[in-house]
């Protein structure tokens, strides 16, 4: 799962992820479905991407008291996908809860789905996070906070920023999934983001993973699109 470029299906329809995917034949992709996606189409659509032997992180947050969040992950278990999340502030006994899920849900013979938790979205700046979620540290030291307790927890990395990826690879060591939105070329329109980056930067920071969406799925030719991408992550093409 370390370096991977994953592709955000930021789609609300089944239907548009068969057309996006269409160009891109019989290659096996690590795609992203959210809650757009997840909450119109439900597991067929995970099940659909499965039969095209494309890896999956299922993007749902989930952020419950611990009985409803093991629950929930003992059935999205059943879905065997490769990647599933949920929030670090719902804290260390939700996160424990939801291993504990993911186990029991797990077919026995298989791997269970690798874990991560949310830190602080990159859409957050730390006047945000400092007004809105009265947290008084900076924005490095909450994910930086979050990520240890993610890690106590028993999960397996944490989504962030490429910016505090570096810092949590000395603060936490490896293996421990670093896994980054926020992802933009040089002259890219950020959009909603905050704290972005370029792969180049991201790849140099330790991240294991980046996600990138419309960058590519609203290219007027994904798959060129991808391929820059991917060329731009692997260090081929700066």
């Amino acid at each position: 799962m370390d370096n991977s470029l994953i592709i955000a299906l930021d789609f609300a329809t089944g239907k548009e992820v068969v057309g996006f995917l269409e160009p891109f034949e019989d290659r096996k992709l690590f795609v992203k479905v959210g809650m757009e996606l997840f909450y119109q189409e439900g597991p067929s659509i995970v099940h659909r991407l499965k039969e095209s032997g494309h890896l999956i992180f299922l993007d749902l947050k989930l952020h419950d008291i611990p009985n409803t969040v093991k629950r929930a992950m003992t059935g999205l278990a059943r879905l065997e996908c490769d990647l599933v999340n949920v929030h670090a502030a719902g804290g260390k006994e939700m996160m424990e809860a939801a291993i504990e899920g993911l186990d029991a849900g797990t077919a026995a013979g298989r791997k269970r789905p690798k874990c991560i938790a949310v830190t602080q979205l990159t859409s957050t700046s730390e006047e945000q996070m400092k007004n809105d979620q009265l947290i008084p540290v900076s924005l490095t030291e909450s994910v930086l906070h979050y990520a240890s307790l993610t890690k106590e927890s028993g999960l397996d990395g944490v989504v962030c920023s490429a910016w505090e990826a570096s810092y949590i690879r000395d603060r936490i060591g490896s293996p421990f999934l670093t896994v980054t939105p926020g992802i933009r070329m040089e002259n890219d329109h950020i959009g909603d983001q905050k704290r972005v980056t370029t792969p180049q930067f991201a790849k140099s920071a330790g991240v294991s993973s980046i996600v990138v969406g419309r960058s590519i799925t609203r290219a007027a030719e994904p798959v060129k699109s991808y391929e820059k991408w991917l060329d731009a992550w692997k260090g081929v093409r700066q």
